[in-house]
């Protein structure tokens, strides 16, 4: 079976950084290209970071620009977001998502639409 499970979030203080891991399996990972998206709460869903399945194109919401990193090791079928300079806003569950999907002017191949559990990152003093 597909499964994606998130790992890394938690509680961090304005300013701090985090780092958010998901192991992928079920499917060819290699080949599919990778989204963090996250939720505020009451809040809808948004896209905040994709990734190619050879990391040879990222893109990133205006909000998180110069902050956040994806990328990925397909050796160990794992994603990541490298998250620095938090700030309250960017509290959130935070899902990982595998497949295609077409963000800002750019096409990131992949096949299927699987979604991780979602992970709780909370910035607060």
């Amino acid at each position: 079976q597909v499964q994606l499970v998130e790992s890394g979030g938690g509680l961090v203080q304005p300013g701090g950084s985090l780092r958010l891991s998901c192991s992928a399996s079920g499917f060819t990972f290699s080949e599919s290209a990778m989204a963090w998206f996250r939720q505020p709460p009451g809040k809808g869903r948004e896209l905040v970071a994709a990734i190619t399945s050879r990391s040879d194109a990222t893109g990133y919401a205006g909000s998180v620009k110069g902050r956040f990193t994806i990328s990925r090791d397909n050796d160990k079928n794992t994603v990541f977001l490298q998250m620095t300079n938090l700030k309250v806003e960017d509290t959130a569950v935070y899902y990982c998502r595998a497949g295609a999907l077409s963000f800002r002017g750019l096409y990131y191949p992949g096949r299927g639409d699987y979604w991780g559990q979602g992970t709780q990152v909370t910035v607060s003093s």
